[in-house]
């Protein structure tokens, strides 16, 4: 007589073979028969309009999205990207903030000038682009709440200041639940940063986000650029967004993330040892940066020089890292010809900048072939841009 057991895995026999029988004669479902999906033949269209930035000078400006959004949260600025009839609407700020002692005479002062600040215990928290102009004013650096592509451990205010910046771009959507796509990093290779930041990172966003009244998703920096520039390659090749904090590089091989990294060695880097190196404040080392930095010249003075200098460390750092992670992964896909690489964000954007990248390049031995390297076509807005793209295709 059958115990127990036994009668139960008759019956677990009789309940597979009942899955099984249903399953048989089922028709397929062949990918090519399934109708396509008007959100992804819209977010694909949207990535070949043109770009169309709005400054942001106040809250006020701050609008309600009628649809998805892409948001791109970096270390040097926060940018935020939705669909339009003819173009993607952009609009950014700095992400930065100068605090100054809270007087009755400085809010006066401020709110006159309408300068963008909140308060904080005993301070004001200036935000945006006016704490950049009150550094430089000052002789010295802003302050940043993410540091190394991450929300900053050594400001406690930190996230109460991209809430502040996120909020002067864009405000609760029309559509409670609409879509928001934002950026987040890949895991440093570099070792500078304790396993799980980039969770956290990405968790707090995502709670603030959800509290504004959105669904939000996310997306690696590096894939934001394949999806943003690569559409005529079959979104496969190699982005790279070369931000403030961070080099965000993803393979992507038919718009699948296959290797995804960074390292945390980017503009803030060159910035702040080229700053240290000639005696200046960072701030104003940016800003020769992104005004006057040509290199295809040769450097005329010392700030030029020391630019030139870390210019190539974080250039070769970024190459040799790519090539050590593409030949230790196992997950390289066998690619019958050469993929381009694609470079974006704003340390990528100084003249001569792409030229280096190619003379690093042809030293360094990688596992897969490399047809090109260009630039992106609008870099400081490529992840918003992808970011978007993702929004609008996961869009319900």
């Amino acid at each position: 007589m059958a115990d127990n057991n036994d009668s139960e895995n008759i019956f677990e026999r009789k309940d597979r073979l009942a899955d099984a029988e249903s399953t048989v004669g089922a028709p397929v479902n062949w990918g090519s028969s399934v109708p396509g999906d008007q959100s992804l033949e819209a977010a694909i269209a949207a990535s070949q309009k043109p770009s169309v930035n709005q400054h942001i000078d106040g809250i006020d400006q701050a609008e309600r999205p009628s649809g998805p959004v892409g948001l791109d949260v970096g270390t040097s600025r926060i940018v935020a990207a939705q669909n339009m009839r003819n173009h993607i609407h952009i609009t950014e700020q700095v992400n930065a903030f100068f605090t100054i002692p809270i007087s009755k005479f400085s809010r006066r002062i401020l709110q006159n000038h309408e300068i963008m600040f909140f308060e904080r215990g005993d301070q004001f928290c200036i935000v945006g682009s006016s704490a950049d102009n009150f550094a430089n004013t000052f002789n010295t650096s802003s302050r940043r709440p993410i540091q190394g592509g991450l929300l900053s451990p050594a400001e406690k205010d930190g996230i109460s200041v991209v809430q502040a910046v996120v909020n002067t771009l864009i405000q609760k959507p029309k559509r409670f639940g609409e879509t928001i796509c934002y950026g987040i990093p890949g895991e440093p290779v570099d070792g500078q940063a304790a396993a799980g930041k980039v969770t956290y990172h990405e968790q707090v966003i995502k709670m603030f986000l959800q509290n504004l009244g959105y669904t939000p998703i996310s997306i690696n920096e590096g894939m934001a650029t394949v999806l943003s520039e690569l559409g005529q390659d079959d979104y496969t090749g190699i982005g790279i967004s070369m931000g403030g904090g961070m080099c965000n590089v993803c393979l992507s091989y038919l718009s699948f993330p296959v290797i995804t990294f960074s390292i945390q060695a980017a503009g803030d880097y060159i910035d702040t040892m080229t700053g240290q190196a000639v005696g200046e404040p960072a701030t104003k080392i940016k800003f020769i940066k992104e005004e006057e930095l040509d290199l295809s010249r040769e450097a005329g003075d010392m700030v030029q020089t020391a630019l030139h200098i870390y210019y190539d460390a974080v250039i070769h750092k970024l190459l040799h890292s790519l090539q050590r992670v593409l030949a230790a992964s196992d997950k390289l896909p066998k690619i019958a010809k050469p993929i381009p690489i694609v470079l974006s964000g704003g340390t990528a954007m100084p003249k001569g900048c792409v030229n280096k990248f190619r003379k690093v390049l042809d030293t360094v031995s990688l596992p897969i072939a490399v047809s090109d390297v260009r630039l992106a076509a609008d870099p400081l807005h490529t992840t918003a841009r992808g970011a978007l793209i993702m929004a609008m295709s996961e869009s319900a």
